[in-house]
């Protein structure tokens, strides 16, 4: 059983995002009171343009919910949050909220932020029927399940929309899923932001080696850079503070097979200074919730670009 969800959305952003064809998107509600919790990673999410459209119009693969500051949300996603600047999604941020005037531009309002990777756009021959079941009255959207009729034919008509593709654009399909058989869940292939975002709520929103909390100042950092073969995933990142980050990237402090943290000797043969750093070393380095730091990037940054 796999579990989809039809959610609601404008036209202005499915256009916006159809225009750029991003390997992800922010899927963003206005409101950041409540998490998003409706799928699990892996599961559909689908778009359905409010009325008089009133169709299912693309897709994508759930792969993570979080509440996050605007400018986290804009910083990690930039246009694929379906603005074209952050003075519009904050405009539009203001008018979804029915607010009275724009907001304070020294606000930072927390958004639900649903990241999906591999999504797609259908071209207006490709659109979906919306379900009989869903009211009108629904605001947010509504779950199905493939294990009921109506979820199964949503899940069929989805499935063969990608196999086939469009007949102007036959490029591979944005999600590989089986024509024929069981439904099941999609691994999610991580791009930057949701690999920002993921690692962000996976070390809770603390430096993993200060345990420093102010997000500004806290960077989603590669272990194994992606350029050199790493991958955008939490088993390969560190919440670190921005300037521990850098002495990361540039090799002046590592991680130890037993997670300490070590400094590199060169930091002060290098720039007579480093005290503060210094004092850290030794310390543990703190894991991510339900997980660890991938034992092979690690020794990847020892090896590699560790100063020794």
């Amino acid at each position: 059983m796999v579990h989809l969800f039809v959610a609601i959305t404008d036209r202005d952003w499915f256009d916006a995002l159809a225009r750029q064809t991003p390997d992800e998107v922010n899927f963003w509600q206005p409101s950041g009171r409540y998490n998003f919790r409706a799928l699990q990673p892996g599961e559909l999410l689908l778009f359905k343009l409010h009325a008089p459209d009133d169709v299912i119009v693309g897709g994508g693969v759930f792969s993570h919910g979080s509440l996050a500051p605007l400018s986290l949300a804009w910083e990690a996603f930039e246009t694929r949050n379906g603005a074209s600047s952050l003075a519009e999604m904050r405009r539009r941020i203001a008018r979804y909220r029915r607010e009275a005037g724009p907001l304070d531009p020294r606000s930072d309002p927390m958004i639900g932020c649903r990241i999906l990777t591999q999504p797609f756009f259908w071209p207006r021959a490709q659109w979906l029927p919306t379900p009989a079941s869903f009211a009108k009255a629904i605001v947010q959207g509504k779950g199905y399940s493939t294990d009921e009729l109506e979820g199964r034919a949503i899940w069929d008509a989805v499935t063969e929309r990608l196999a086939t593709g469009s007949a102007s654009e036959p490029a591979a399909p944005a999600v590989d899923l089986p024509r024929y058989g069981s439904p099941v869940l999609v691994l999610p292939r991580l791009g930057q932001g949701a690999f920002r975002l993921a690692v962000t709520d996976g070390y809770e929103r603390r430096c993993a080696v200060t345990g420093e909390r102010t997000l500004p100042i806290l960077d989603a950092a590669h272990i194994r850079p992606f350029t050199e073969g790493g991958a955008h995933h939490l088993s390969n990142g560190l919440l670190l503070r921005t300037d521990i980050h850098r002495l990361f990237d540039l090799g002046y402090v590592t991680v130890s097979p037993d997670h300490r943290f070590e400094v590199s000797a060169r930091l002060k043969a290098d720039f007579d200074n480093g005290r503060q750093y210094y004092d850290l070393h030794g310390a543990t380095v703190r894991p991510p919730r339900g997980g660890a730091p991938s034992p092979d990037a690690l020794r990847w940054h020892r090896e590699e670009r560790y100063r020794g």
